[in-house]
């Protein structure tokens, strides 16, 4: 198996531990925030690790993006869905998914109440998993032969 393969398949694999943890942090921080919950150190260290799973997923991104054959930079790409949607759309999609989970996550850590941390976590998590989101769909969409959870070669 070369670097790219592996890559590839833990990208592929690791996505859906990533939107698992989204969706049950998003969850967990609606109900905390409408149920006026304690925000408790276990909220803290599943957030935290939500964030640290999304990093990692972007992290191996970046490697996939600089060894993948299906990231080109040639004449005429944004005229290609496929080559535009690898090569812009979803980089720039995710960098900015990573961007406000970081943000949502330290302007959580610095507000006081318990409610204020879950009203944080639920609405910048869940602006990051809507992200995610769309920009699966617009995979779909661009790129013949993907689908929502499976992938095709």
């Amino acid at each position: 198996m070369n670097a790219y393969k592996f890559f590839l398949e833990f990208h592929s694999g690791f996505r859906y531990i990533v939107f698992l943890l989204l969706a049950v942090a998003v969850i967990r921080a609606f109900a905390g925030w409408f149920g006026k919950g304690a925000y408790t150190d276990g909220n803290r260290k599943f957030n935290l690790f939500t964030m640290i799973a999304v990093h990692t997923q972007i992290l191996v991104g970046l490697v996939l993006y600089f060894i993948s054959p299906n990231v080109k930079f040639v004449s005429g790409m944004m005229k290609d869905a496929a080559l535009r949607y690898w090569g812009v759309e979803h980089i720039s999609m995710m960098i900015i998914a990573m961007i406000l989970i970081t943000i949502g996550h330290s302007k959580s850590k610095k507000a006081i109440s318990a409610e204020a941390k879950h009203k944080t976590i639920a609405i910048f998590y869940t602006i990051t998993l809507a992200i995610i989101v769309v920009a699966i769909a617009l995979m779909i969409k661009d790129v013949p032969g993907r689908t929502f959870f499976g992938m095709s070669h």
